[in-house]
Parts: C-alpha cells; structure tokens; sequence
C-alpha cells in the first residue's frame, strides 16, 4: 500500500513537472470521453440484452399478463441492488449532476459512477418508462469527478471536466457531437471561450469514436428527409411550436406532481408497489410505453405506426386515421404519467428519451390531423413533423433550443429542417417560458437560487462558501453586564469595532454595541456601573440567518443597509459576522478562478 502511495504521488510531481495545466485538461478529457463512451456502451448493450429476454420472449411470445408485473419486479430488484450492493440511494438524472455543481463543488461520490450502469438498465429492461441518456451522462460525469479528486484537479476545471463527460455521453448514444457539445454548455451554464471548448470537442470526438467503433454507422433515430421545408408549411410549424409549448407545460406539471405524490410515502414497498402497479397498468393498455420508446418513433416517421399500435388493448381498426390519431394523442398524454410512475416507484433512470418519444409521437399526431383537413391545402410530411415535434418539445422542457435544433440538423445528416427547427423551437420556448421560468433540470435549484448559470454574477455566488465568508473573532457582551464589563472583558480584549449583545442563557442576538457609539463614555468611569449593556445596544441593520439566506440575497442585504457587517444566526443563535470587505475579496478573487 505504501509502494502504491508513493508511485501515485510520484506520478503527480512528474505530472505537475512536465505537463502543462492546459494539456493535461485537453488529456484528461479524451480519457473521459473513451472512458465515458465505453460505459454508456456497456449500459446500452445490457439494456437491450433485459429487454430482449423480458419483452421479446416472455411478454410477446407468451402472455401480455407479465406487462403488468414485470415493472413491480424491476422496482423490486433496484431497490435491493442499492440497498445490498451500491448502499446508496441513487440519484437519477442531470440534476444529481447540477446539484454536485452547486452544492459539493463538482465532487461526485464515488458510487456515482457506477450506481447508474447498475440500476437504470434493469429499471427499463423491466419496462421503467425512461431513458438511458440520463443514468449515462450521470456515470460518466461520477467517473469525471473521481478522476478529478484522483489528480487534483481545481473546481473550474472540474466542472469543465464534467461538462465533457456529457457530451461524451450525448455523442456516444446520439452520435451527434456538436449537439452534444452545446448540451453541455448550455445544460451546465458554461461560457464560450476556447479553453472550454477545445476540451468539449475532444471529449464528444472520443464519444463518438467510441460509439463507431463498436456499432458502426447504426444510428438510435435513422432519418430520412423526404420533402424540404416550404414557406407554406410556416403556420403549421408556428401551431406545431405552439402546441410543443403547451405539451412542454404539461410534461413539467405532471412530472412535479406525480414526484411529489410519492413522496407522502415513506417506505420504499409502498412506493413499489403503487408505482409498479400503476405502470404496468399503464403498459399493459398500451405496450409501446415500455422501456424507452425509440421504436416507436422509427416505425412513426417510416409511416407504419401499425407495428407498435396493433398491440393495443382496444383491439380497435388501424386502417382508420382518427382511431390512430386518438392512440397516439393518449400515448403522447400517457408517456409523462408512465415516466413519473417510474421515478416514483424507484426507478432510476433520465427524461431525454420520454421526452423524444412525446415529442415525436406529438409532431406525428398533428401532422395526422393536419392532413385530415385536405382544404388546408397543405400535406404535412410525416417524417418532418415527427422530428421537428422532438424540437418543439426538448426546447420546451429543457430550455435548450440549439441542443435541440443541432439535434436535428446531425440526425438528419443536413440543414433541410433547420429552418422549420429554428422556427418551432422559438415558439416553443416562449410559450413555455410563459409557464415555466426553470427547466426540469434546473427548478429545483433555481427556485432555491443555487443554479449555476450563465449569469456569471449568480454563478458566483452560488459558488461560494457561506463558512469561508464567516468571521467568529467578534467578542460577544452579554445583555445582564454593566459598562465596567463591557469595557474589561470586551473592548480591552477584542481589535474589532463591534460587538454582538447575547442573551446570555440562550445564545440569542439581542443586538450589536458599536465602539463608535461608547467611545465618549469609555473615559467616565462614573457611569461604569449605572450603565447596563441593554442600553447600549441597538438593532443591526439587518441579520443574516445561515442555511436560508443565499449568497445573493446577503448581497442584496449588504447593498440595501450600506452596513459594513453584518451579524449571522444559526438556528437562532449567534454564530458570526460577515464583513463587506471579506465578501467582496473572496468574490473578486472567485471572479478570477471562474474566468480563467
């Protein structure tokens, strides 16, 4: 163990000696990007190997009764694979990322970068309707940060490094590089500067090269453009963006609804059980829910959606256009529902993949009923709107529109749709923002105001520590002592100007003495004990209360008292001050860590 400690360490010096900080990133990311690329492999084959044996021997072949339990049973076995094996709860999705961003300086636990590629492929190998992009960019990005930790790695360059296993994951599974790349950058707020970049294009390059390598040219979504964008179709593509927008607003309230239905259920059984009984209900009325739904959405844009419709519960005649324009408007309603079952009941899994399916199903089924209407005069092509319905609904939910128009342009291998891609994601993205200020990747730290975004200013400051801000050598004075005491025990003692006026039983600010506002007494000893501490004291301008103020709102308090220090409680008790020229010196020198 020692030898190995010392070969480590010797390994970092020769590192630090002969390897630039910039070369060793530009290393470091197409490492991640192979390494990324290798698991999101290794996560799509067992999937599909779950599937294969659950959905296309048991369930089609035998009886559709195992549609039913089938997702109980998968709930089931992930629940013990995290409390036997990974003996951690996992986190699904982005957002377990951007939480770590925000909360741990982009330090993931190291059963992150396993625990998906454990979870998710039984989740939707057992029917979890969701998808594989999340629990990918998720271990990826654990692998991303134990690496960091392994070569200590600074925070900026850490959360570059993360960005790079996303799009490492994105181009691996889409083979997409620049959307990707634009995923990452506009998912994790980063800025367009070449020392960013470069990194990103090499991680997604690797990814890409990686996927190649073991499945060819075989793309997830093949595409074919069979009519090019006309200037009659832009009314419909603005009604397409409009109903993306809406579908967007709806995918989010669902999905918060449900997840906050579960979590009134304290034990796990009984989340299994509602969650898994609930979904296979669902998949058993409509089978096309199952597992993530990409074949559907190839079969849609081929125009034969017979194949993954004729096994609907109804038994109704597919040869009339409204019965599947009804069956594709109840799957396009019903994927959210099936998605929240699945986090619901504890599955693990990502939204990128439900969210194509609805998007698709959704650009498919307008295109339907625009075509029904021949006084239109216009036909709308099937292939188009399905893809471009993705568009609508990615930018929607996820407030990522150039992710969702490159998407597009590289699936399609051209620019034929861009236009049409530009326009819908416009509309779509106003309407929904209408509804919903944050993503679903980001509400919940938005709404707490620890998203990492764009904003440098507010990324910042939610970078910041709260401990390293807080100053503890103020000399407190308790409200029972007269002046004389005041002036021994604290002014003597203390090289500060101010000093926080306790209760002396509880802890609690009472208020702050100002040496400003004793000074003419300090030389009367004839008031030293006439004159209590209470009276001495008078109300701070404002109280920073520790673990509900954020950095930004103690900014806000700093800028609006114009107050040089400010006092701190925590859990109603005195804990510090902040000083204004302490937070402003740690926000500069933060300023220039963020931008190098």
């Amino acid at each position: 163990m020692i030898t190995q400690q010392l070969f480590f360490k010797r390994l970092l010096i020769w590192r630090i000696k002969h390897i630039s900080e910039r070369q060793f990133i530009l290393l470091l990311s197409g490492v991640i990007g192979i390494v990324t690329g290798l698991a999101a492999m290794a996560m799509r084959t067992f999937t599909h190997f779950i599937q294969w044996v659950l959905d296309g021997q048991l369930a089609q072949t035998i009886t559709y009764g195992f549609y039913f339990i089938l997702p109980t049973i998968g709930f089931a076995v992930v629940f013990l694979v995290k409390k036997y094996v990974i003996r951690h709860d996992v986190n699904h999705g982005i957002p377990s990322i951007l939480h770590a961003v925000a909360h741990q300086k982009g330090i993931m636990k190291r059963f992150q970068a396993y625990g998906s590629l454990l979870t998710a492929p039984i989740t939707i190998g057992f029917g979890g309707s969701v998808g594989l992009e999340g629990p990918m960019v998720v271990t990826g990005a654990g692998i991303s940060s134990n690496i960091c930790r392994f070569f200590h790695i600074n925070q900026s360059n850490r959360m570059l490094l993360l960005a790079c296993a996303c799009a490492a994951a994105l181009a691996s599974i889409f083979k997409v590089p620049i959307a990707a790349i634009l995923f990452a950058i506009e998912v994790f707020g980063l800025d367009l500067t070449l020392s960013s970049l470069i990194p990103l294009f090499v991680a997604s390059l690797c990814g890409l090269f990686t996927s190649y390598f073991f499945f060819g040219s075989e793309v997830l979504i093949p595409m074919t453009i069979t009519r090019a964008f006309s200037l009659e179709g832009i009314p419909f593509y603005i009604l397409l963006g409009i109903v993306g927008g809406l579908m967007s607003a709806y995918f989010t309230f669902v999905y918060e609804k449900i997840n906050a239905f579960f979590k009134q259920w304290s034990a796990p059984w009984q989340r299994i059980l509602i969650g898994g009984g609930l979904l296979g209900l669902l998949i058993f009325i409509m089978p096309p829910l199952y597992g993530e739904g990409h074949e559907i959405i190839n079969h849609l844009k081929e125009g034969h959606p017979e194949l993954s419709l004729s096994s609907n519960l109804f038994g109704w005649d597919l040869s009339n256009t409204w019965v599947i324009i009804l069956l594709l408007a109840g799957l396009c309603f019903a994927k959210v529902v099936a998605t929240s079952l699945t986090f619901g009941g504890g599955g693990v899994g990502g939204i990128f993949s439900p969210m194509l399916f609805m998007g698709g199903v959704m650009g498919n089924c307008l295109a339907r009923i625009i075509n029904q209407f021949s006084w239109l005069g216009y036909k709308a092509e099937l292939p188009n709107f399905t893809l471009v319905g993705m568009t609508a609904l990615m930018t929607g939910v996820l407030h990522a529109p150039l992710t969702a128009i490159f998407l597009i342009a590289e699936v399609t291998g051209g620019y034929s749709l861009f236009v049409p891609a530009m326009l819908t994601a416009a509309v779509s993205f106003s309407v929904a923002k209408y509804f919903n200020k944050y993503s679903v990747y980001t509400m919940e730290l938005g709404r707490k105001g620890e998203l990492i975004s764009q904003n440098k200013d507010q990324s910042i400051l939610t970078l910041m520590d709260f401990e390293e801000v807080i100053e503890h050598n103020f000399t407190p004075v308790y409200t029972d002592m007269r002046l004389r005491e005041v002036v021994y025990d604290a002014i003597r003692v203390s090289n500060r100007n101010i000093y926080p006026v306790l209760d002396r039983h509880t802890g609690a600010l009472q208020g702050i003495i100002l040496l400003d506002d004793i000074r003419h007494l300090i030389f009367d000893t004839s008031v030293y004990d006439k004159i209590r501490a209470v009276e001495l004291m008078q109300k701070p301008p404002a109280i920073i209360s520790l673990g509900t103020d954020k950095m930004s709102s103690v900014m806000d308090k700093f800028q609006h008292t114009s107050a040089w220090n400010l006092p701190v409680v925590k859990n109603g008790k005195y804990y510090g001050f902040i000083s204004k020229s302490k937070l402003l010196s740690i926000y500069r020198r933060k300023l220039i860590f963020f931008t190098q």
